[in-house]
């Protein structure tokens, strides 16, 4: 679900049943052309999907980071450690464009770069995918 489609009520309500963040990064440079944004921005909606729709009664998805710049790693980070100290057990950082690795985003549970996320030719990216969360909540944290 949209951090939107809860309003105060609602998530005091249903906050237990949602323990997973996910933040959405598009990697824009600002250098883009409109079509060339808009492109990125429907790569990035459609692969949220693969997350969002199956997951639907756990994954809250938070606003996208628009834009990289010198610093997006450690802001990447900073906003993972800040969802989980708010409330959320998991992270997941999610990328259609920009390759990113969980060896930079140290703060996240999961990341899901689509440049990175191999695929075996007798499965479909929406398994990996959902193997690769499925994975992640079943790991014991420390």
């Amino acid at each position: 679900m949209k951090f939107s489609d809860f309003d105060f009520k609602d998530w005091e309500k249903n906050r237990g049943f949602f323990d997973t963040c996910l933040l959405p990064f598009t990697g824009l440079s600002a250098l883009e052309s409109p079509p060339e944004a808009t492109g990125a921005l429907e790569r990035l909606r459609d692969f949220m999907d693969l997350v969002e729709v199956p997951f639907q009664g756990r994954i809250v998805t938070y606003p996208a980071l628009q834009y990289m710049g010198e610093q997006y790693i450690g802001l990447i980070n900073e906003l993972c450690r800040k969802v989980k100290s708010s409330g959320f057990q998991y992270a997941i950082v999610l990328s259609a464009d920009i390759s990113l690795s969980g060896r930079e985003i140290v703060e996240s549970d999961l990341v899901l770069s689509l440049p990175n996320i191999v695929v075996p030719s007798h499965q479909r990216i929406n398994s990996v995918i959902s193997g690769k969360i499925q994975e992640m909540w079943q790991t014991v944290k420390e």
